[in-house]
């Protein structure tokens, strides 16, 4: 009878260019995931004292970006729209990181009166107020309205957290030297502010909201950094990469079957949470950025922004327009 190891060398001669391509193809994807995980966040910086407010911190990279925090030794607030969710995180934040400094707060983005709710807790109950992530966000969904009429992903993309940076910059700024970090994306290049129908009334579209909500955290970011110059408050917006979370759930049960099945596949090759975290991270931490603000990152870098992320002019003009909308103008 023919011994195993003389079945096996058979058996690889045989198939020896399947065998090669197989191992060529698996190299091949172990590279494209290393090259999409991106970089770590190195700074070993200690949060003592310090407190961190993320919101949407209950899942994803916020989640992740909470238990960073805590395991420096930060306080951290999880503000959240699912109480039940964010106290489950809570708990398992405080378990792994050993840090019971770990607390849940209610903010709703879709609702102007959950935010100014939340900055009033946050006024009687917080001394301070050192990190502000401005985290949450929802991707792609059907047209939707938040509770005050807005179209919902830039109601709670962008306008929700303009309304919040707002009312949270007293406390930030008595608490200066403090960051501010606004996590958008890379879809902010094909976007565009639509300012003579900015709730897509006319023509929605999904992607094309999407767009014009991510290019509205980049401009807000310009335009905060430039009216919060010499207060030692500094801003940051980033694109924290492709990642694996469920931000994209409402895109994915739009997709026939088929779509799905290769989706899945690509998917593995996506950024865990952990990963996708890490720019964020970094732009909340890292001492080389202190003297730096208004400016753009991406795999723990600094990224040139699309043209339309740089237009100072549209930054004013949209920090008007979302001043007027939420009742600041």
């Amino acid at each position: 009878m023919e011994s195993y190891t003389e079945a096996v060398t058979d058996f690889a001669q045989q198939h020896a260019l399947a065998l090669s391509a197989a191992l060529v193809t698996a190299v091949g994807l172990l590279a494209v995931r290393r090259w999409m995980a991106g970089p770590s966040c190195r700074s070993k910086v200690r949060l003592e004292g310090k407190t961190v407010l993320i919101t949407g911190a209950n899942t994803g990279i916020g989640k992740e970006t909470a238990l960073d925090m805590a395991r420096r030794g930060a306080r951290v607030i999880l503000a959240c729209r699912d109480m039940t969710r964010a106290r489950v995180a809570a708990d398992e934040i405080r378990q792994r990181s050993g840090n019971g400094n770990v607390v849940v707060k209610q903010l709703d983005l879709a609702s102007l009166q959950s935010v100014r709710d939340l900055a009033r807790d946050m006024e009687r109950s917080e001394e301070r107020l050192d990190i502000l992530i401005n985290n949450a966000g929802i991707m792609m969904c059907p047209k939707w309205q938040t509770k005050d009429g807005f179209e919902m992903q830039f109601g709670v993309n962008h306008l929700g957290h303009f309304l919040l940076t707002h009312c949270l910059l007293d406390l930030l700024k008595k608490s200066a030297p403090s960051r501010i970090v606004i996590v958008s994306s890379l879809g902010h290049v094909k976007g565009q502010i639509h300012y003579d129908d900015i709730n897509l009334d006319k023509d929605y579209n999904p992607e094309k909201s999407y767009r014009q909500s991510k290019l509205a955290n980049v401009l807000f970011g310009r335009e905060l950094a430039r009216r919060l110059e010499g207060t030692n408050v500094t801003v940051y917006s980033l694109h924290p990469g492709v990642i694996r979370t469920e931000l994209g759930r409402h895109l994915w049960t739009s997709l026939p079957v088929w779509k799905r099945v290769i989706a899945a596949g690509i998917m593995q090759l996506m950024k865990n949470p952990w990963e996708g975290a890490q720019t964020t991270i970094y732009c909340a931490v890292d001492e080389s950025l202190a003297n730096e603000s208004g400016l753009y990152y991406s795999d723990c870098a600094r990224k040139l922004p699309a043209p339309q992320g740089r237009d100072d002019d549209a930054a004013k003009r949209l920090w008007d327009l979302s001043a007027s909308m939420v009742g600041l103008a």
